[in-house]
């Protein structure tokens, strides 16, 4: 299982939805400057980040120059070929992003143990006859 993390910075671009081989696996990658504590713009740090499957959709309605947060995974593979060296491939898959620009924090919906609970309706039936209040 790989790590998660998250890093702040303004959209730098945005890739197609690319799909590979026959079975509809879909990649769509993005680039972002990083920004924030820590973050020397004298310096600036670029770094790719990868949507897989159904969460390409997740930069839709992002433009260049948004700010955003992302939450991503830290994941890497091995690749050898016969007769060539061994290979490292490291990806930042990104399951999550939030908007920060212009003082705007969006971010999607998260659902809570809460919103399930079977409470009181104006019928007053809650499937609970003990409670007391």
């Amino acid at each position: 299982m790989s790590k998660s993390f998250e890093a702040q910075g303004s959209i730098h671009s945005i890739g197609e939805t690319t799909e590979y081989g026959n079975n509809g696996f879909t990649k769509r990658e993005f680039v972002i400057q990083l920004t924030g504590e820590g973050e020397n713009s004298a310096y600036p740090n670029h770094i790719a980040l990868e949507l897989i499957k159904d969460k390409c959709s997740l930069i839709d309605g992002y433009n260049i120059g948004d700010q955003i947060q992302v939450h991503f995974n830290l994941s890497g593979r091995l690749w050898s070929s016969a007769g060539k060296p061994e290979k490292c491939f490291t990806s930042l898959q990104a399951w999550r992003v939030e908007n920060l620009s212009a003082g705007n924090f969006e971010q999607a919906p998260v659902a809570s143990a809460y919103d399930n609970a079977p409470f009181a309706t104006n019928n007053g039936d809650s499937g609970y006859d003990d409670i007391p209040f």
